[in-house]
């Protein structure tokens, strides 16, 4: 069976995202860790509210390099923005098998989030490894590659032991 494309989860997380980044007062909790690997470097999201306590946390590497260091909050978003905008997404559906390593030259994002507004009557989550693509006949492309060695989504909605759309 192909893999599905994701783009729908996307298009629903990327203004999510946008207004946890430009307007916070509106969520009651969340929890958000996104790590986002392209062209080499690395962005890294932390953010929590808990207790009406905020913590946050940006940093990067840059490609090539071992060195962490803290990246401004907007810088950070905006690449996690950039990903969530391009043209397609797969996902996987269970860890790599070991030794498996992602294509660097695709970028991926490890997605766990959690959040409740204020005013929901529950919390909402997702956690999610994410497959950027230009288009969609690239990531059909790249999924027929890799059908026998990546553990892509087949099946929506996808609900495993770690990784699951929004529930």
């Amino acid at each position: 069976m192909p893999a599905p494309l994701q783009t729908d989860l996307t298009a629903t997380l990327r203004p999510l995202l946008t207004e946890l980044h430009q307007s916070p007062d509106l969520f009651q909790t969340w929890d958000a860790h996104l790590e986002l690997v392209a062209a080499g470097g690395l962005v890294v999201v932390k953010s929590k509210r808990s207790k009406g306590l905020v913590d946050r946390l940006f940093w990067g590497r840059a490609p090539k390099s071992e060195d962490n260091k803290q990246l401004p909050e907007a810088t950070a978003f905006a690449a996690i923005d950039r990903f969530l905008g391009l043209g397609a997404h797969l996902a996987l559906s269970d860890a790599l098998p070991e030794g498996t390593v992602l294509d660097e030259a695709y970028p991926h994002c490890a997605v766990k989030l959690s959040y409740r507004k204020k005013g929901a009557p529950k919390a909402k989550s997702l956690s999610m490894i994410f497959i950027g693509f230009n288009d969609e006949a690239d990531a059909i492309a790249y999924a027929e590659g890799w059908a026998e060695t990546l553990p892509l989504v087949t099946a929506r909605p996808l609900i495993s032991e770690k990784l699951h759309e929004w529930r």
